[in-house]
């Protein structure tokens, strides 16, 4: 007991000389906009969060999922991706990566392998340890990458919080005490669930750890649990209309351990937001009151965000020119617009839009676990995994032939059947 007391304050004492300085980006979502301004934005966003990790010597970057917005990105973001990855490994900075809800497949197979192969990049490996007794009985292994004294582990995410059930199970081979643990994951957990009708885990029902580097809900979230830091690291862009509207800018983290953990947020705002709520009661005259109000903000160079709202008592929602509002904020040297109708009725017809796009896959959640309650079938645990095949979208490029292979090919994997 004596030896193992003394064992245990050297390895307490040699932690305290730990000193590292790492990053956490997550939520990337490249190649996510449509509207091409806010596609490259969200590029030039992870661009500036890759120079800031090198101006700052960080010695390595975790990436916690979403990398990308689907498992096959377009060619060009492809390119602009592999340029930054190339710039990190030519700096000697490491990059840890887990696959999210958006850029896993399930096959397993993405293009993180692809960089993974080219050498600019790690993928947090695990494997399954079985219960030859009881093949339900299964427990979930994650295997460390390390650098240095930092263990760092991770499971990566799935659609509709499917890894949820898996993270019950994880289990990390043990490491010594002098070895600071990070552990990787792309989830939602209790802490920040709230009422969220999504699946969740406990930070007690996870493995200890000194750093837990989370991706997948985009919120402002940074606490300390069980005296850990506990941290959701993006997104570096905002995702969609409403994230703009409450974060108006991407974000990750710096974190430098020397004898204790110091967090530092890093906000990427390359552009100013405008957020402009206008309230609406005749829609035949709606287009001249929008620019009127419009007319009087200087709007040069911001991305504006235009929410119409209210109950028309003239006209229709189709009677707005939305195309000659747009063309009048370009002559004003607006960098991208956005607008917003789905608080806007008539009088007829007052129904409020209760999701967002940013909601559909709770939504869907719903309605599956519903269907599955009023009609059990032994097959329902395929629904999700056929989902998750059947999403697959064609690369810019692809024969049909091909597309139609690899998608016969990712549902027979899923179905087990010989085709």
């Amino acid at each position: 007991m004596l030896i193992k007391a003394l064992l245990f304050d050297i390895l307490k004492k040699e932690n305290t000389k730990l000193k590292m300085k790492f990053a956490h980006l997550a939520d990337c979502h490249l190649g996510g906009w449509r509207l091409p301004e806010l596609q490259q934005l969200n590029i030039e966003s992870f661009r500036k969060a890759i120079d800031t990790c090198i101006s700052d010597n960080v010695e390595f970057i975790l990436f916690t999922g979403d990398l990308f917005d689907s498992a096959f990105p377009p060619i060009e973001v492809l390119k602009e991706t592999f340029a930054e990855f190339r710039k990190l490994k030519d700096a000697g900075i490491k990059a840890y990566i887990i696959a999210g809800s958006h850029d896993y497949s399930v096959s397993g197979k993405t293009f993180l392998d692809v960089l993974e192969k080219a050498g600019f990049c790690e993928i947090a490996k695990h494997e399954t340890e079985k219960d030859i007794d009881d093949p339900e009985n299964y427990k979930i292994v994650l295997n460390p990458l390390i650098h240095k004294s930092a263990y760092v582990y991770g499971y990566p995410g799935k659609k509709s919080g499917l890894e949820v059930n898996d993270l019950k199970r994880i289990r990390i081979k043990e490491s010594y005490q002098d070895h600071f643990r990070i552990l990787m994951l792309h989830t939602t957990i209790d802490e920040v669930k709230g009422d969220l009708p999504i699946e969740s885990i406990g930070i007690n029902d996870l493995p200890h750890s000194d750093y837990y580097a989370l991706g997948h809900i985009h919120i402002d979230f940074e606490q300390e649990i069980n005296g850990k830091p506990v941290i959701y690291g993006g997104p570096t862009f905002p995702n969609n209309f409403k994230e703009l509207e409450e974060l108006k800018c991407g974000c990750f983290y710096i974190i430098e351990v020397e004898g204790y953990t110091k967090i530092t947020k890093k906000e990427i705002k390359l552009k100013e937001v405008e957020v402009v709520k206008i309230e609406l009661e005749d829609a035949l005259k709606g287009t001249e009151q929008i620019i009127s109000e419009l007319e009087k903000l200087d709007l040069e160079d911001k991305i504006v965000l235009l929410k119409v709202f209210g109950v028309l008592q003239q006209g229709k929602i189709s009677d707005i020119n939305f195309v000659e509002i747009k063309e009048f904020l370009e002559r004003k040297g607006v960098y991208a617009f956005l607008k917003n109708t789905s608080k806007l009725t008539t009088e007829k017809q007052k129904i409020d839009i209760q999701f967002q796009s940013s909601d559909m896959e709770r939504v869907e959640d719903l309605l599956i676990k519903k269907y599955e309650k009023n009609n059990p079938s032994q097959f329902n645990h395929l629904i999700f995994p056929l989902m998750g095949a059947l999403s697959l979208e064609k690369q810019e490029g692809e024969k049909k032939a091909i597309f139609e292979n690899r998608l016969l090919s990712e549902l027979n994997k899923v179905l087990k059947l010989e085709l």
